[in-house]
């Protein structure tokens, strides 16, 4: 059966993002979530209080278990906050997992403004894990501190995802809900420099916690299931 997602991401203790909510996507859509835990976090509806690290070695460990003996389809990332964790992931995915579907979320800063990603982790990530991904899916934050390309609009949009498409992944997706304006539109670039854009009228709420995680986890499990991005 298709449908394999291992997660290698931190906790969220309030069970509204990180694996907690990756769990909950990936079995709504029919998927086999298997998980990879980076850190553990104290946290809830306010906030970020506290971040337990997890050892690099533990965190290779638990993906190279999970890999010897159910396999993967995708591997979907999402919260590695140091550069040496971020090394060790893009390591033990080429070692085990070589030519498995990859989709990385570059968790950055939480809702409630935790940094999430530690400065001088910015370079592995677009170093080592972004030129494996299938598909990157940063928010217009991330990508800006990816890619180095300011972003006010969809013009905007489209030459940060170009900027990144260079460095090797083969879509990128920039979601556009830090924009201003009624109408949110991601922008996809992918294949052979095609693009598409995908708007709705933006939903009025506070309920946004998870949904960088929830919409990486539901692409990571479509793609498992054997569909194209």
């Amino acid at each position: 059966m298709k449908g394999r997602v291992l997660i290698i991401a931190g906790s969220d203790s309030g069970g509204g993002a990180g694996i907690q909510a990756d769990i909950k996507t990936v079995t709504a859509l029919g998927g086999y979530a298997m998980t990879a835990l980076t850190a553990l976090t104290a946290q809830n509806t306010e906030g970020v209080v506290a971040i337990h690290d997890v050892p690099v070695d533990f965190i290779a460990q638990q993906v190279r278990v999970v890999l010897d003996d159910l396999g993967a389809d995708c591997i979907k990332t999402g919260m590695l906050h140091r550069a040496d964790v971020i090394e060790v992931v893009a390591d033990t995915i080429a070692e085990c997992a070589p030519g498995v579907f990859v989709v990385v979320d570059p968790v950055m800063i939480a809702k409630g403004g935790a940094r999430l990603l530690e400065t001088d982790a910015v370079e592995a990530l677009t170093e080592r894990l972004v030129p494996m991904a299938t598909l990157v899916t940063p928010n217009v934050p991330e990508a800006e501190a990816l890619s180095g390309v300011g972003i006010s609009d969809a013009s905007g949009a489209e030459a940060a995802a170009r900027t990144l498409a260079q460095l090797g992944p083969d879509a990128v997706m920039i979601k556009g809900g830090h924009l201003a304006g009624e109408t949110v539109t991601d922008f996809l670039l992918y294949g052979d420099c095609e693009t598409e854009t995908f708007s709705t009228h933006r939903i009025d709420t506070r309920h946004t916690h998870g949904t960088g995680c929830t919409l990486a986890s539901a692409a990571a499990t479509g793609i498992a299931q054997g569909l194209s991005v």
